[in-house]
């Protein structure tokens, strides 16, 4: 696992070495999905206002599941979204998505069971599901980005326990539509049939409110019954460090009490405990808010305009804060060693089990995207794009 650790930390760990070497100024660093935006006003009112006031053990233990009034507050809200209605029973507060995911999996997951995942997908899905006794199979996209029902569909089996989806997606930006998740929810009905066991769907959703040109992301727990949803406040707010998120479970799903009490277990068992004491309390505040959007969108207009115009072949990303793009030349990982002679850095896409592409995180000073455009512009010439 240390040997194909991710391509993304590498990645980072590959600037650092040049800002060392080179100068923190000259490097123009895309690796890592580190928002640059400040959270907004209103958290740093709802911290100040916890931080500043009398409650009885405020840094106590609290239910493994996370404060009640909490929970109650991301369930009003998650049922906007998602278009049913859920209470704070079905609700887990988690450490970060990755904690809600891991914490979903080892409630679901028996050893030798699967989890199919579409390409390109965030890799550190494979470890997760690897933490649990579980295997991860994967299922090509289709050419824009968006899901090939499918291609999920064969890959679905006697073993398969659930499917895994993140939209807005890491690393395209793609938004996955009503009509194709209407088709994956009528696939995964079809398939549980065949296989005699519940298909649970897990949505990955830390860039939910990361979205452009007002593309809508379809709630999926209307969609279909077996559903749980789990997010962070790490790209919305920007409070990535703070490692808090949570987990819902549609009232729907198969076994849904039971899954909930697991959810809960697993988090315990697993160490996370539960979630941040004072995060908790302050998001449970600001439920609905997010950074400011159009900062994200306007730096992506400015990163594909320019990208396009050198010749680079791209689809313009719809939600999150990441493009992309095929590597010139073909060889991902040539294209991303070139590019680090520039001083950029991006990360290969065979860092998210798709050779032939690479991906750039955008959430940076609009300086260092302009600063960076010369050495694109290098790349692709010595790579003839």
């Amino acid at each position: 696992m240390m040997e194909t650790s991710s391509w993304i930390r590498r990645m980072f760990e590959a600037g650092a070495a040049l800002r060392a070497e080179h100068g923190a100024d000259r490097v123009c660093d895309f690796s890592l999905g580190n928002p640059d935006v400040e959270p907004p006003a209103a958290f740093q009112s709802a911290l100040r206002e916890v931080v500043e006031s009398c409650i009885p053990l405020k840094h106590g233990y609290m239910p493994n599941a996370g404060y009640p009034e909490t929970r109650e507050r991301v369930a009003a809200l998650v049922s906007r979204e998602q278009g049913i209605s859920i209470d704070g029973s079905h609700v887990v507060m988690s450490c970060g998505a990755s904690g809600g995911l891991n914490s979903a999996l080892k409630a679901i997951l028996d050893p030798g069971d699967e989890v199919v995942a579409t390409i390109p997908c965030f890799m550190e899905y494979a470890s997760y599901v690897d933490n649990h006794g579980g295997a991860l199979v994967l299922a090509p996209s289709r050419a824009d980005f968006d899901l090939d029902v499918a291609a999920l569909e064969s890959r679905i089996g006697p073993r398969t326990a659930a499917v895994l989806i993140n939209s807005p997606n890491n690393p395209t930006g793609r938004i996955y539509p009503r009509r194709t998740l209407g088709q994956l929810a009528d696939m995964l009905e079809r398939a549980g049939r065949r296989t005699g066991r519940t298909i649970y769907l897990l949505a990955d959703e830390p860039y939910r409110k990361l979205a452009y040109d007002e593309i809508e992301v379809p709630g999926i727990m209307g969609l279909y019954p077996h559903s749980v949803v789990v997010t962070s406040y790490s790209k919305d707010l920007s409070l990535p460090g703070e490692r808090i998120g949570h987990v819902a479970v549609s009232p729907q799903a198969d076994d849904a009490r039971r899954l909930v009490d697991g959810i809960i277990l697993a988090t315990r068992i697993l160490g996370y405990v539960n979630a941040p004491a004072l995060m908790q309390r302050t998001v449970a505040k600001i439920q609905g808010l997010s950074v400011d959007v159009e900062i994200y969108r306007t730096k992506r207009d400015l990163f594909c305009s320019a990208l396009r115009s050198m010749g680079y072949q791209l689809t313009t990303p719809q939600g999150a804060f990441y493009i992309f793009p095929r590597a010139p030349g073909g060889d991902d990982l040539a294209f991303v060693r070139t590019l680090q002679e520039e001083l950029v850095l991006v990360v290969p896409g065979r860092g998210f089990s798709l050779p032939g592409f690479f991906r750039i995180a955008y959430c940076v000073d609009t300086a260092i995207i302009e600063r960076s455009l010369e050495g694109f512009r290098k790349a692709a010439a010595r790579l003839g794009a």
